[in-house]
């Protein structure tokens, strides 16, 4: 519990700067100097999303009954037949969350039907396909660039830029991104003598 207890407080306040302050049936005039933040980035971060939410999770499956759910750490979608049937369990989930002190992003939280994209964990699902989120694409154009850029100046070696948007690489790999990766990816090396991208060096 010590342990707990370090690693939690590395997160407390970190943004701060980004956080409107929200106040729960029972706080007092101290609640503004209650602790908030998760260390996002820690690896234990899901393990606290899913401690937190587990009480939601039980609530939304045994006492709203929705039969179609899908939550990963933080990020959810729940799927109903009407939009009726959505607005009446975003009503129902934002009060348990307060009941639990905690909040959602309600102008996130909206229903929408299902052929125009679902966002999801930086991607938006179709029915039959998932596309990456443009501000992906963008942040990751925009690595990429500055990887090239040290590589350039001698300050990495290939290797090294490889590893750096592997991930990226694999993460995109999980779409419809044949195009997009070819596109982004075979592109010849800043002048340094070494042999231009291809997809068998950086991921396929």
């Amino acid at each position: 519990m010590g342990l707990i207890d370090l690693i939690l407080a590395g997160g407390v306040d970190t943004l701060r700067g980004e956080y409107q302050m929200a106040y729960f049936p029972g706080d007092d005039l101290f609640a503004v100097n209650r602790p908030r933040g998760l260390p996002i980035g820690n690896q234990t971060s899901q393990f606290w999303a899913n401690c937190a939410l587990h009480p939601l999770d039980l609530f939304i499956k045994q006492e709203l009954g929705c039969r179609a759910y899908v939550r990963y750490c933080d990020d959810m979608i729940l799927f109903a037949d009407d939009p009726t049937t959505l607005q009446r369990w975003r009503a129902a989930i934002i009060a348990r969350c307060a009941a639990l002190r905690l909040t959602i992003h309600e102008r996130r939280a909206q229903a929408v039907p299902v052929t125009t994209g679902l966002p999801f964990l930086g991607w938006r699902i179709f029915p039959y396909r998932r596309r990456l989120k443009r501000r992906n694409v963008v942040a990751f154009t925009r690595r990429f660039r500055r990887a090239r850029a040290r590589y350039a100046a001698g300050r990495c070696t290939f290797d090294q830029m490889r590893h750096s948007i592997r991930g990226w690489v694999a993460h995109a790999a999980h779409g419809d991104t044949h195009a997009l990766r070819r596109s982004l990816l075979n592109k010849p090396l800043p002048r340094r003598g070494a042999l231009p991208f291809r997809n068998e060096g950086l991921g396929r």
